[in-house]
């Protein structure tokens, strides 16, 4: 039996969106892919997904008419996951093959690596652990069932930068660098992982964002 759940994947070209589609069928939960306004802001949470460039991102987001609709429904207190790129864009801008507005939801940057030690590459691909600022930080969060031996699939050659460290909910480090992985404003999430990539780890987050649509929790 499908849960009564309405929860929308923004379509704005970036991306194929089924393995994220079946992470949340996995739970019973069926969900919508649109980039049709009014089914949007009918959403009970909406996902921002995506992979390539900061600006093929908002530019996708722009000729949809999508931009005002997003941070509506931001402030709203509506729950927004997004994810690789689509939590990219929820920062103010992007330095990726120049300087490109993003969303502004959340106050910061997306900038490149910074040199790494090792000569470790970049992009920085594949499986990588998170862990919080501070002990019990994720309690009631949709990270609060996850520990440090947690590993999930990374793909990506520049980085969350937000403003404020209350904005920083996770972390993870490579090449001798410590990078914010998760971002945070209230019900609103931002995961630099793929967590519909990282098995079970992944579901654990999925699960937990549906819960949070469920309960009205952070």
């Amino acid at each position: 039996m499908k849960d009564k759940l309405k929860i929308a994947i923004v379509d704005y070209g970036v991306g194929n969106l089924y393995s994220l589609i079946r992470a949340f069928e996995f739970f019973g939960v069926k969900t919508i892919v649109t980039e049709d306004e009014k089914e949007l802001k009918g959403a009970d949470a909406i996902i921002l997904p995506g992979v390539g460039s900061f600006e093929a991102g908002m530019r996708g987001l722009e000729i949809r008419g999508l931009i005002e609709t997003i941070k509506k429904m931001a402030k709203s207190g509506k729950p927004i996951l997004g994810i690789c790129l689509g939590a990219q864009l929820m920062l103010s801008e992007g330095h990726e093959f120049g300087l490109f507005k993003g969303l502004d939801i959340i106050k910061g940057k997306v900038v490149h690596f910074p040199i790494l030690d090792n000569n470790e590459k970049i992009p920085h691909v594949g499986w990588n652990t998170i862990f919080p600022k501070k002990e019990n930080d994720w309690d009631n969060s949709i990270l609060r069932t996850f520990d440090k031996e947690d590993r999930l699939y990374f793909v990506h050659s520049y980085i969350l930068e937000p403003e404020s460290k209350e904005n920083v909910f996770a972390l993870t480090e490579y090449g001798g660098q410590t990078f914010c992985s998760v971002i945070k404003k209230e019900n609103i999430y931002g995961c630099q992982f793929h967590p519909e990539k990282s098995g079970e780890v992944g579901l654990k987050l999925i699960k937990n964002f549906i819960n949070l649509i469920k309960n009205g929790k952070n």
